[in-house]
């Protein structure tokens, strides 16, 4: 979504919700997330999966370097042990040439997924080795820019969610995706705004 596009959605959150109201005073609107659609965004769920961003950067330069053309081919031509000195760690190596497998393929086609609704995407990205329902939403949210999508399972967003609203407990998933339903049809942007917050407001 644009900049334009969130802060619409979130000037409508906002009439429905004091608290993201109040929220929106404080810290602002957050800026758009966008990621490519394809492969390389793929790649780059897989490398960033259980470590830093700085991390995470560092190693997909290196992999950048093995990899020009970003090509799911160009990846299974790759020398053995490659990837693992670009930083992957050895179960990553296995999901990076798992993907590229089923792109060349073709059993996974990325070209079909902006055809599909969003629970349809979340279950043909799901069915990838190393890719959970999180990794399904972000994609929707970042490279597919869809408008109602909630990550409950993300930590960052939880803690934002309980803070903004006040409670003492820490949410579960299912307690967040439940609260966050009266946000649609914009829990996009909400999300976006609860990063923001998460990083922003008081403590």
């Amino acid at each position: 979504m644009n900049q334009v596009r969130i802060n619409q959605h979130l000037d409508a959150l906002a009439k429905l919700d004091d608290d993201v109201r109040r929220g929106l005073e404080l810290v602002g609107y957050p800026e758009p997330r966008i990621r490519v659609e394809g492969f390389e965004t793929f790649l780059a769920t897989i490398v960033s999966q259980q470590i830093s961003t700085d991390a995470a950067a560092a190693i997909m330069r290196r992999v950048r370097d093995l990899l020009p053309r970003m090509e799911a081919a160009d990846l299974l031509e790759l020398p053995d042990g490659a990837l693992r000195t670009a930083g992957l760690s050895t179960p990553k190596v296995g999901y990076a040439q798992a993907l590229a497998q089923v792109i060349v393929e073709r059993s996974f086609d990325v070209s079909r997924l902006p055809d599909m609704d969003d629970q349809t995407v979340i279950e043909t990205i799901t069915s990838l080795k190393g890719f959970g329902v999180w990794s399904a939403q972000i994609y929707l949210m970042f490279s597919l820019q869809r408008s109602d999508v909630f990550p409950a399972g993300d930590l960052a967003l939880r803690i934002a969610l309980q803070k903004l609203k006040g409670l003492e407990q820490r949410l579960t998933e299912k307690q967040a995706s439940g609260v966050a339903e009266n946000w649609a049809p914009y829990r996009s942007a909400g999300s976006l705004f609860l990063w923001r917050y998460y990083r922003g407001a008081p403590t």
